[in-house]
């Protein structure tokens, strides 16, 4: 029997961690000979690259000629995956009555983003719609079960993930100076490096504050646009990199993730970051720990406190940061490598599509 064919559908073209599983996980089933397309609600600014491949079905993620466009697409295909909270709405609506069905990917914390009841029963409402739900950690999933009551058998817990080989460790002194290089930063001295949005949630102003409380040999360097960045100063210690379309080249050059966000789920650039043999100091929110596991892989403090942070960061710096490499590594590759997790992948898409 010929493997469905999937339609992936993202908020918008943005390399962001719901927009990276996608494509990641679509160029993936495309490898294995399934069909598979993608396309995304609306346009962004921002959007680099990797938008020139990405249909945009619309002028707004919920607006009327998207979804019309988008159940025009869905008719083309077996199964449709939405990936993000923003597809969510989109597919419950745009997809209402269609012979289509639709899997959801709760990539962040549920419980940050429905904090509010009557958005608990709206998205309780939606997620009902889906004819799976897949969580990235099994955390998530019991959220997801007693928040918004979802049946059990309509669950899947399937993790987040990237292909490793996209993310190889630096093997010599020599790799990781020519990508520091590379991206116009300092050859000599630790190098802390922050991956993300430069938005609220991601509280990279925490990023600096603990930033200030090292000693005067450590560099930071931030990669990432968003709306806090005019608010962000750069200094001889701190490098502004601005969006990248690979973050490879700077956990090559790095020597710590820092990740100062007050909501996760889990995040992919944990997941990067380990596969590419860089330790971690993370706030303790969401499922980080899925990916972090304290006095191992990295350190976990408190969200908010730029003090523990600082004193994580400084923990990391004196220890053997090759131990910690190391274990990072193996614990991503055999629980976050995209291999394994697109062939779950496959066998729920398979199931959905059946059940139609």
């Amino acid at each position: 029997m010929a493997e469905p064919r999937v339609l992936h559908v993202i908020t918008d073209p943005r390399a962001r961690g719901a927009q990276r599983l996608a494509r990641d996980l679509h160029r993936e089933l495309s490898r294995r000979g399934q069909h598979s397309a993608l396309a995304a609600l609306h346009p962004h600014p921002d959007a680099g690259p990797d938008a020139a491949d990405t249909p945009v079905l619309g002028p707004s993620r919920h607006h009327p000629a998207t979804l019309r466009a988008l159940r025009r697409a869905a008719a083309r295909a077996d199964v449709v995956v939405a990936h993000g909270s923003s597809t969510l709405q989109a597919c419950a609506l745009g997809l209402f009555a269609s012979r289509t069905p639709f899997v959801y990917v709760n990539i962040g914390d549920p419980r940050h983003w429905t904090a509010d009841p009557l958005r608990r029963l709206r998205v309780g409402a939606f997620l009902h719609r889906a004819a799976a739900v897949a969580a990235i950690s099994p955390q998530a999933a019991e959220v997801l079960r007693t928040r918004f009551r979802l049946p059990a058998r309509r669950l899947r817990t399937i993790p987040n993930a990237r292909p490793a080989d996209r993310f190889p460790p630096a093997a010599t002194p020599a790799d990781r100076a020519a990508a520091r290089a590379g991206l116009g930063l300092p050859a000599d001295g630790p190098l802390i490096a922050w991956v993300g949005a430069l938005s609220p949630e991601k509280r990279p102003d925490l990023a600096l504050a603990a930033h200030a409380l090292l000693p005067a040999d450590v560099h930071l360097a931030l990669a990432g646009g968003g709306p806090l960045r005019a608010t962000l100063a750069a200094g001889p210690r701190t490098h502004l990199l601005g969006p990248l379309d690979d973050p490879a080249a700077l956990y090559r050059a790095a020597d710590l993730l820092l990740l100062t966000s007050d909501s996760e789920g889990v995040p992919g650039v944990l997941i990067e970051a380990a596969l590419a043999g860089v330790p971690a100091v993370a706030t303790d929110v969401g499922w980080v720990s899925d990916v972090v596991r304290p006095g191992v892989s990295g350190l976990l403090v408190p969200p908010g406190d730029p003090a523990a942070l600082a004193a994580a960061l400084r923990t990391l710096l004196a220890a053997d940061r090759a131990r910690y490499a190391a274990a990072a590594r193996a614990h991503a590759l055999d629980r976050f490598d995209l291999a394994p997790v697109a062939t779950a992948w496959q066998e729920l898409l398979r199931e959905t599509a059946r059940a139609r």
